[in-house]
């Protein structure tokens, strides 16, 4: 077939606070191909054209359009245009709003290298916690979780992370997103986030009726000074190491975020999702420490053990707790009671500390080992010092196109601009960028991979 006009009246669905217009112009063309309005073999407007027609951004098209290339509703060749993929030869839809997860080289951030999964260790503490656990533990408990793993999570945060916590004020949740969910309910709104972000956590806060407004983010990591323009009754920020940018929050802003805390009377929530994993220089500690009174801290397994165990943890100030519970619906039903207690006993007996060491050199290796890869090329690199990822900035203009290759190579990874929060103003910088993680891979996979982006970006260096 050949190309057509496309009826996708954007209008009505871009609206102050909602989503922005490259996710609904998205939304829309996934609609049309799901729905059959937009047939097998269909070419698409240019995107300088569509984008006359729809009152938006040559950009804005250009993204959507290499966004479903990557997710592979759309094909797209240089010279032929763009056009409808043949239903029999799409995968699955992606929800994840970069490339495709399922991919043959994985480089997208959210999971550590699920292959190393310590089994063996973790089936014994496993055995153990079993054959000790109470009755009573196989019945619902203490809305907070196990006594066994607050007190193991006390401990812990104490010794590594210097976090001031008890197990009284330790609430148990399934990761930092349920933790999410449950504070936005408890707190109200609107919360405070950075400009760029996890867009999971945007849609948790937004899913219990809660508006979340962005704040921007430098090289000093979240400019807290904004959050004196804002009604926020909390921030979630990652002062450790921003997500996606990689840098941590400066000291005089630690401070500066506390005070504010205590001036308005809200809270920061503190995401520390990657905080063991240090390379290049001394850990920096919660700010939790500075004032357990004004910080909750977030911490989870996602990132040092595998997403799947869906284990997280809140350490809440003493005025919180019993809001948070009853927002959580005053019974521990989040994660199951033989999951923690194994965890509890993981932790206690040292193999969660060994499991971390371990893969701090494996990762650190890894991260030397794609440096050493990317130096031929035209690309900056953030997040060097800590983490599982790292961010490479792109010319102007070059974003769309290394998403559109990467999907054609089947590297899964995300676009900076997927993780901008869509009310982001025109002060918040918009750089080109993509975000990679080098924790994701197995070692067996890791090299494979390295190789798919360099060859990504190579021609990306020599696409006109």
């Amino acid at each position: 077939m050949g190309q057509r006009d496309l009826h996708l009246d954007l209008r009505a669905a871009i609206t102050p606070g909602a989503r922005g217009a490259r996710e609904v112009l998205v939304t829309a063309l996934r609609d049309a191909v799901r729905s059959g309005r937009l047939a097998s073999g269909t070419t698409l407007p240019p995107s300088r054209t569509l984008a006359v027609d729809l009152g938006v951004a040559r950009n804005t098209v250009a993204e959507a359009y290499a966004e479903l290339v990557a997710e592979g509703w759309l094909g797209s060749r240089q010279g032929a245009g763009t056009w409808v993929v043949d239903a029999a030869a799409r995968p699955l839809p992606n929800r994840s709003r970069g490339t495709p997860v399922v991919a043959p080289h994985n480089l997208m951030p959210g999971s550590p290298d699920v292959s190393v999964f310590p089994r063996a260790a973790w089936l014994a503490s496993a055995r153990r916690a079993l054959s000790v656990a109470p009755d009573e533990a196989l019945r619902m408990g203490d809305p907070r979780g196990r006594v066994e793993l607050r007190e193991a999570i006390a401990e812990y945060l104490g010794r590594v992370r210097g976090v001031r916590t008890s197990p009284e004020t330790i609430v148990v949740c399934a990761g930092t997103r349920n933790a999410v969910e449950i504070l936005a309910k408890a707190l109200g709104g609107p919360i405070a986030v950075e400009a760029y972000g996890l867009f999971l956590f945007r849609d948790a806060i937004a899913g219990v009726g809660v508006g979340s407004t962005p704040i921007g983010v430098d090289e000093d990591g979240a400019m807290v000074g904004d959050l004196d323009r804002t009604t926020a009754t909390a921030a979630l920020l990652t002062p450790a190491h921003h997500f996606p940018h990689g840098g941590h929050l400066h000291p005089a802003r630690r401070k500066a975020v506390v005070d504010w805390a205590k001036r308005t009377g809200g809270y920061l929530l503190e995401d520390d999702y990657d905080g063991e994993f240090r390379y290049d220089r001394q850990p920096v500690g919660a700010v939790q420490g500075l004032d357990p009174d004004r910080v909750v801290y977030l911490g989870s397994a996602s990132k040092s053990l595998s997403p799947a165990l869906r284990l997280g943890w809140m350490a809440l100030p003493d005025a919180l707790v019993d809001r948070v519970v009853s927002a959580a619906g005053g019974q521990q039903f989040y994660v199951d009671a033989l999951a923690q207690l194994t965890m509890a006993d993981f932790i206690s007996n040292g193999s969660y500390d060994r499991h971390i060491r371990r893969m701090r050199l494996v990762y650190r290796r890894r991260r030397d080992r794609l440096l050493e890869a990317l130096q031929p090329f035209d690309v900056g690199v953030r997040g060097l010092s800590a983490g599982l990822h790292l961010l490479l900035t792109l010319p102007t203009g070059a974003e769309p196109e290394a998403i559109r290759r990467a999907g054609e190579a089947g590297i899964a990874l995300s676009g900076l601009g997927l993780l901008r929060h869509p009310d982001a103003g025109p002060d918040v910088p918009a750089p080109d960028g993509i975000v990679i993680s080098f924790g994701t891979p197995s070692d067996s996979a890791f090299t494979a991979a390295v190789d798919a982006l360099c060859g990504v970006l190579a021609g990306l260096q020599h696409h006109p």
